[in-house]
């Protein structure tokens, strides 16, 4: 699945803001299922962010072209992140895509602000190990404090407007000539074909939840 957004503009911070953004030279799965949690739980309310691996960072700045995985590294990695993901509580799964920038191999993992936060992941992945809330300080991930825990616990009940669902809404209420002129605004590399379903679209661009 192409993700909805332009990758050259995403690795240079054209489009969304570097606080969003976690480089990662190579696969740590503790670090990555840590940043994928605070993203999750999107306690500024940003979007949530992405995480973008085989990319080396200096202070924060990708350093490009990147390093780059092995091509025989990126199924292994994205079963074992599915495996990870079962350790987050409630149930969160972000979306994965392998990219080819530059002629090297990335991982990128787009992590939208989840529906049923506040999610919790264990300090480590071996077994009886604590679970903790994670939030984004700046360009960290950090655990939450008592306080910060109480303003997640809070944000539960509210949903901000635009994440709202509306229960009223149909699929075939979206403008398909607005979607198009918004990915080409935006450069997005996703393209709608003659053949894409409303549904698919949706999905891509996850502006459509529900039974």
């Amino acid at each position: 699945m192409v993700l909805p957004i332009n990758i050259k503009e995403l690795l240079n911070g054209k489009v969304v803001e570097w606080e969003r953004l976690e480089f990662k030279k190579g696969w740590n799965p503790e670090g990555t299922l840590h940043s994928i949690c605070a993203f999750a739980n999107d306690i500024n309310n940003w979007g949530g962010g992405y995480i973008i691996i085989g990319v080396e960072e200096q202070e924060g700045i990708p350093i490009l072209p990147p390093i780059g995985l092995n091509q025989n590294q990126l199924d292994p990695i994205q079963k074992k992140l599915h495996e990870i993901c079962h350790h987050i509580k409630p149930n969160y799964f972000p979306i994965v895509e392998p990219y080819n920038f530059e002629g090297r191999h990335i991982l990128i993992i787009w992590i939208p602000g989840g529906d049923t936060r506040p999610y919790k992941a264990p300090d480590t992945i071996s077994k009886g190990s604590p679970n903790f809330y994670w939030i984004r300080h700046f360009s960290n991930t950090v655990k939450a404090n008592r306080e910060e825990e109480q303003l997640l616990l809070g944000m539960a009940a509210k949903i901000p407007f635009d994440d709202r669902i509306n229960h009223h809404a149909d699929i075939n209420d979206y403008e398909l000539n607005l979607i198009k002129e918004f990915l080409q605004e935006i450069n997005s590399d996703f393209t709608i074909q003659s053949n894409t379903s409303l549904e698919e679209i949706s999905h891509v661009l996850q502006i459509g939840r529900g039974p």
